[in-house]
């Protein structure tokens, strides 16, 4: 879990973050423990830096991402910002289709890292942001190594071999409960994977938005999105 204390590649900063207690539940609920996954301590401030690192360089070991093609995905902001942050470090061009409604901030951190953004329909959320890059390949397939967050299994295979196994290891296997909001569904379902193999008595448990127009960037109300 110790990081060495000097590293070569930002892309070895991805992973491994500290457990959070909150004790704030304990104080309402003697004898309960919680804790949060400290995912901000990633060097792109997310969760998806974990998934971005393994989409990309599993593209990289099948051949599939090589310097003449660009990388493109749709994406809601926190990807985006990793795609960024993991193409600069690897030398990729980075191009990503986002709706033109994300925060000023993300398209900020985008911009810092060299990436291009492409904007889509502000209204039609994430889903319209898919729809948009699925038509920039179909249109031009030689020109892009397109890692499809929503369906590629590199991305909870990332939280399947990293943050379930971070999580058995920090806690010494007590976990009763895990709670993971939805966006690609790979953070819930990759962990989930990896808890439940330990015991399968565990509860998951995800959260999802009770409306289509939540305004949640990065999280989506299933019953009316095109589903991963």
């Amino acid at each position: 879990m110790i990081r060495p204390a000097v590293q070569d590649s930002i892309t070895k900063l991805v992973g491994n973050t500290p457990l959070l207690r909150i004790r704030l539940f304990e104080e309402r609920h003697p004898g309960l423990e919680v804790y949060a996954k400290a995912e901000w301590f990633n060097p792109g401030g997310s969760v998806k830096d974990r998934a971005a690192l393994a989409m990309i360089e599993d593209g990289e070991r099948r051949g599939l991402l090589t310097r003449d093609r660009i990388i493109v995905d749709s994406t809601s902001g926190n990807t985006g910002i990793a795609y960024a942050l993991v193409g600069a470090a690897k030398g990729h061009r980075v191009r990503l289709v986002m709706p033109a409604n994300v925060s000023a901030e993300r398209k900020q951190l985008i911009s810092a890292y060299g990436a291009e953004a492409v904007y889509s329909d502000g209204l039609e959320g994430s889903d319209g942001a898919i729809r948009l890059v699925r038509e920039l390949v179909a249109e031009h397939p030689e020109r892009y190594f397109y890692p499809d967050q929503y369906n590629n299994p590199a991305n909870p295979r990332a939280h399947y071999l990293g943050t379930g196994r971070e999580i058995l290891e920090q806690t010494g296997g007590r976990v009763t409960h895990f709670v993971a909001g939805l966006g690609t569904t790979g953070t819930f379902t990759g962990t989930a994977r990896r808890l439940k193999e330990h015991d399968p008595s565990i509860r998951t448990i995800a959260v999802q938005p009770d409306d289509a127009f939540h305004g949640l960037e990065g999280l989506k109300h299933l019953p009316t999105a095109i589903v991963p």
